[in-house]
């Protein structure tokens, strides 16, 4: 990719003299033959025009000018570019103020609003029977206690959803808005409101009140405590309160192994068995980088990678080297080959003569698809099936997060990433809790902070404040090639130099979406059936991007009221699009996991019952011999 600080300018050949203009009226001959010189001719010679380095380094000097200030302003903005916003509201606005139907249309339903608010105040006063004139949003629990339809407040937060109804029909359905600049208009002027929620402040939360008069005021002292603890911890670029009670290789990461490779990007754990015979064919999870991998092995209760060793299969896992400023030009095509290459290249001298299950979580799972493409062009049959997690392939229904993916978001993020080298856990952690700012920004102040309390720590909770760097090349090329262009859905994106259909997969397929995934919609992710020939067993889980993977067999562990619908699409089957499919597949209770397991042996060669004896991690003869133990080191670098 070429160097953005550097700006091509035309080398125009340099002019060295000029021919002096001469006219009959501007010249005359002297009597003794010599030429006399019009007060107007211009001069023989004159001196060399700035040679065309100067203007060069004239540029280059721009361009670094507007690099340091681009990357200031967005160290300020948190990456958010203004311009970008400045497009969306100016598109909005311009369309608004040109739609007289539409500013008709919305002072009727002020008016109507304003109607049912004052009969719902009549109705509410002190004594009187009261229900609601609008109802909040189903995940919207912030009015959802009895105290609040105590008077004054039930007219406080009715009032308050009435004029957050009105924003939303404001800023949406205005014909010639572009979808993009809809969006992102809606969406800001959520968060404004969501600022300035009744729940966010003492004088109009009726439950923050009874807490004071109950305690005396000490949840208040307990809440600037906590403040002041929250305070501190950033500051210091510490893990939130509570996550050092989880410890990478202590009580998560546990489920014992071996590192059997390292190279600059990973680490490649073998998981001892523990049983004495496994399945023949191994399985290999690819996690996002964006994260520590081991979500997928956290405490023993909710590891996927123990479960699956206690049914017999042999698991290996890749473990990504958290990246520095001097692994700022690493490549997504470094991720394929230095990772999953690499990974598979290993399993086959650890594990010969054996296809393998090859799982991706999120990202990984996106960069599985790219290598199974890319090895199935090359004619490259190691895999036996293929998983994917929460992982999209095609990119244009990717849900809130392309708010922030346009030319102008992904410039300005561009400038920030190369003035560092990568992205900072902390600017990616903003941006995810801004898509879910009442759940994990102003309902977790009113609860911290307001009410004194802290919410008790989860190994889920403590890995998703592990989070790690993102090399700005990489970064980079995902978010133009995939997120904006879309390359990989529509048969554009190059591996080793050639394109990557991924109509060319034929290995089976198990994808899992999640109904609640603010990352990957389910929606998004269902898109697989469209852009693969093969057969697709999809499967939706209740739950979000994280808790819903993380769904152990058993007592509920504090999953409530889990359950999942799957479905087979034979590669000859007609397409059904999700609406349809989600209304004809009948839900399931429980965990997913045990039908993933099942579908697994289903698809291994053999027979379901064919097993062999187990190995133990690493093959010294084929020069890879177990390094140590896991879960290694790159997972415990900062």
């Amino acid at each position: 990719m070429p160097d953005s600080s550097v700006i091509a300018t035309d080398q125009a050949p340099a002019q060295t003299a000029l021919v002096p203009i001469e006219t009959a009226a501007h010249s005359a001959a002297s009597a003794d033959g010599r030429m006399r010189a019009s007060p107007c001719a211009m001069p023989a010679i004159v001196p060399d025009e700035p040679p065309m380095q100067a203007f060069d380094t004239l540029d280059r000097a721009g361009a670094s000018v507007d690099h340091a200030f681009h990357a200031m302003l967005a160290k300020v903005t948190g990456g958010l570019s203004p311009m970008a916003m400045y497009s969306a509201f100016a598109d909005w606005g311009g369309h608004l103020a040109v739609s007289p139907g539409k500013q008709m249309q919305l002072a009727g339903k002020a008016m109507r609003k304003w109607m049912r608010f004052i009969d719902f105040a009549t109705s509410t006063m002190p004594g009187a029977q009261d229900c609601h004139c609008i109802e909040p949003l189903p995940q919207d629990k912030r009015f959802a206690a009895p105290e609040w339809d105590n008077w004054p407040f039930s007219l406080i937060w009715q009032g308050f959803l009435l004029q957050q109804q009105w924003w939303h029909n404001a800023t949406t359905g205005i014909a010639g808005v572009t979808h993009q600049h809809e969006n992102a208009v809606e969406f800001t002027m959520r968060q404004i409101l969501d600022m300035v929620s009744p729940s966010n402040f003492i004088a109009t939360n009726p439950v923050v009140q009874a807490r004071i008069v109950e305690t005396g005021g000490a949840n208040l002292m307990r809440g600037a405590l906590n403040f002041a603890d929250d305070l501190k911890r950033s500051m210091r670029c510490l893990k939130p309160a509570g996550a050092e009670a989880f410890q990478v290789g202590r009580n998560v990461a546990v489920t014992p192994g071996k590192v059997v490779y390292r190279n600059r990007l990973i680490e490649l754990i073998q998981y001892a068995p523990q049983t004495e015979t496994v399945r023949s064919e191994p399985i290999l999870f690819v996690p996002a980088w964006i994260m520590k991998y081991y979500i997928l092995d956290l405490s023993p209760e909710n590891s996927l990678v123990r479960y699956l060793v206690e049914q017999g299969y042999t698991v290996f896992m890749i473990s990504w080297r958290n990246p520095g400023t001097e692994d700022h030009d690493l490549r997504l095509e470094d991720y394929r080959r230095l990772g999953i290459m690499a990974a598979l290249e290993a399993i086959e001298a650890i594990v010969p003569n054996r296809k393998v299950h090859a799982a991706g979580y999120c990202l990984g799972g996106t960069l599985l698809t790219i290598a199974a493409a890319a090895m199935a062009r090359d004619k490259n049959d190691r895999l036996q099936s293929l998983t994917l997690f929460a992982a999209q392939t095609d990119f244009t229904e990717a849900g809130e997060l392309t708010l922030f993916i346009n030319e102008s978001q992904v410039t300005f993020l561009e400038e920030l990433m190369r003035s560092q080298g990568f992205l900072d856990a902390a600017q990616m952690a903003a941006t995810f809790q801004l898509l879910h700012s009442n759940d994990l920004v102003w309902s977790k102040m009113v609860r911290d902070y307001l009410m004194g309390e802290r919410d008790k720590m989860t190994d889920l909770m403590a890995w998703n404040a592990d989070a790690t760097r993102m090399p700005y090349r990489m970064h980079s090329e995902y978010l133009h090639h995939l997120f904006l262009d879309n390359d990989l859905a529509e048969g554009r994106y190059m591996a080793d130099d050639a394109p990557v259909p991924l109509s060319d997969v034929r290995a089976p397929i198990f994808a899992v979406g999640t109904e609640r995934d603010h990352v990957a919609p389910w929606h998004s992710t269902f898109k697989i059936h469209l852009l693969t020939d093969t057969d697709v067993t999809y499967l939706l889980a209740s739950g979000g991007h994280n808790v819903g993977i993380v769904s152990p067999p058993g007592p509920d562990n504090g999953h409530y009221h889990r359950d999942y619908r799957v479905h087979t699409k034979l590669a000859n089957d007609m397409y059904i699009d999700p609406e349809r499919w989600y209304a004809s597949v009948q839900p399931k209770s429980g965990s997913w996991w045990p039908e993933w397991r099942a579908w697994l042996d289903v698809h291994s060669s053999g027979q379901r019952s064919e097993r062999e004896a187990a190995r133990q991690p690493g093959a010294v003869a084929a020069g890879y011999p177990a390094l140590y133990d896991a879960p290694g080191a790159y997972v415990l670098a900062a």
